[in-house]
């Protein structure tokens, strides 16, 4: 269970798609939340006298995760071998999750099967069901964007149970949990739901939640939230919390929202979603105030990524978008969100203020780039950088013990952030250290390696493998072709072995 300390956030996809699991053949085995099953245990709305005959149909299909993750902590220098060795540390970790087919296919966040600083995937998945069964799983496919994950384990004739249409839940209705929390299996909580489509205020583009008092904690993430006609509303998925533990403000992924993200995953396919290519801050009272605007109405557009949609539309830096495709921008409904839940190629009016008069563009919507992409995309040149105790790889490693600098492969975001050429290939340093030739000869974070040796590189790997080779050759230095904004290229002689 992910718990923050006070408000922080976290992004999740919006939309809807078509029911996961469609009607069985004659003979198939049954969901185990089959309407007519339910009605057996739940004989009308309203608060049952009690939940144990729907939980005895229910909790079958709800299974325990628990994971294996090896982590490097960082590097230590062996004195015998005069080498560099990984200090690395076994993570164990865990959660909930729930079956949505007979053949094995299971749901849970996102954030149950990572582990290590960066978020990597597990090493090692193992799944628990209520009989004590055991099975190794497949991590069939993640999104670290909807923070959804989904499994399979090689087994026949499961339980299983079947998502429900999350927009019919109202806030009043009784939800049930069923989950792993802090290593109690199997537990059961109930409760009501709080809040439906609850923005917590980060802003981002999947921020919506249902919000419900049903005691959740800590390995209760990616557990089922049910109604009482035993249908999945929602994936328990965060908790708010001054003290780190349940104090009734938790929060569950819409089942309508997860629905596609499972279902692109299991056709093996990346989630897709809209994008403009715009940085955007709200419209806050003094930015009213400033632009003779009302206040919590609109977005305004900060950064313009060339070649995106937007760019492509006419949009400009200090531009007041107030609709979208007929929806209006406000802090519950925000751009990012709507824009998100656009299918990618589809063409939109975005109405927006100019100058103090109002225009209407239109705009075909891009595809939304990966978590990693956006990231690269926000390099701050500027930003105090030490070396990486824990490198990505062995090239990575090779590249900081040889050159005493972290590099990284330079995309367009990059280029753009750092202010060079968004088509200029090759590595962009994102640390130097201190007492390194590299850092003596004013090499820094931001400057971009175009070759080694005369040869072009774009990865740590060819960097690492011109060090090889010129260490081959009996060469003490490389030649390194280095770019730097507002500057024509230079080559810089730098020492092997960082020293």
């Amino acid at each position: 269970m992910r718990y923050v300390y006070g408000i922080t956030s976290a992004l999740l996809v919006g939309g809807t798609a078509l029911a996961l699991v469609t009607q069985s053949p004659v003979g198939a085995q049954v969901a185990q939340n089959e309407r007519s099953e339910i009605a057996k245990v739940v004989p009308r709305s309203g608060a049952p006298e009690s939940f144990a005959d729907l939980v005895e149909q229910l909790q079958p299909a709800v299974v325990n995760i628990s994971t294996k993750q090896e982590v490097t902590l960082g590097v230590r220098l062996n004195p015998f071998a005069g080498t560099r060795e990984p200090i690395t540390q076994e993570q164990q970790g865990g959660g909930s999750g729930f079956l949505i087919s007979d053949d094995g296919y299971i749901v849970t966040n996102n954030h149950v099967i990572t582990g290590g600083p960066r978020g990597e995937q597990v090493n090692e998945v193992t799944v628990t069901l209520t009989n004590q069964k055991e099975y190794r799983a497949k991590i069939v496919g993640r999104d670290a964007t909807s923070d959804l994950a989904l499994l399979k384990i090689d087994a026949k004739g499961l339980p299983f149970v079947k998502f429900g249409d999350s927009n019919k839940a109202r806030v009043g209705d009784w939800v049930v949990a069923i989950g792993n929390p802090l290593g109690l299996g199997s537990t059961v909580t109930a409760g009501i739901i709080s809040a439906v489509q609850r923005n917590i205020g980060n802003n981002g583009p999947y921020d919506r939640y249902i919000q419900t008092d049903t005691a959740i904690n800590r390995g209760n993430s990616g557990g089922p939230l049910f109604d009482l006609e035993g249908n999945v509303v929602g994936i328990t998925n965060m908790l708010i919390s001054p003290v780190g533990a349940n104090i009734g403000v938790n929060f569950a992924i819409p089942a309508d929202a997860a629905i596609p993200v499972i279902e692109a995953l299991k056709a093996g396919e990346r989630p897709q979603r809209g994008y403009l290519g715009i940085g955007i801050v709200p419209v806050t009272e003094d930015y009213a105030a400033a632009l003779g605007l009302p206040k919590d109405r609109g977005e305004m557009i900060q950064r313009v990524e060339e070649g995106e949609a937007a760019d492509k539309a006419g949009l400009k830096r200090g531009d007041v978008v107030t609709s979208v495709n007929g929806k209006e921008v406000t802090p519950q409904q925000t751009l990012s969100y709507l824009i998100a839940n656009v299918k990618p190629g589809t063409r939109i009016p975005i109405e927006i203020i100019r100058d103090g008069k109002a225009m209407t563009l239109n705009a075909v919507v891009g595809t939304r780039p990966t978590e990693e992409e956006l990231a690269g995309s926000s390099f701050d040149p500027e930003e105090e950088q030490t070396m990486p105790e824990d490198p990505k790889g062995s090239a990575d490693q090779a590249v900081q013990d040889e050159l005493g600098m972290a590099v990284q492969t330079l995309t367009p975001e990059i280029a753009g952030s750092i202010g060079v050429q968004r088509g200029t290939k090759g590595l962009v340093i994102a640390a130097v250290g201190s007492s390194s030739d590299a850092g003596s000869k004013g090499l820094r974070r931001g400057d971009v390696i175009l070759s080694i040796n005369r040869t072009p590189v774009t990865t740590a790997e060819g960097l690492a493998k011109g060090v090889a080779d010129a260490k081959k050759a009996g060469r003490t230095a490389v030649l390194l072709e280095i770019l730097r904004r507002g500057q024509p290229p230079a080559f810089i002689p730098i020492r092997i072995d960082g020293e």
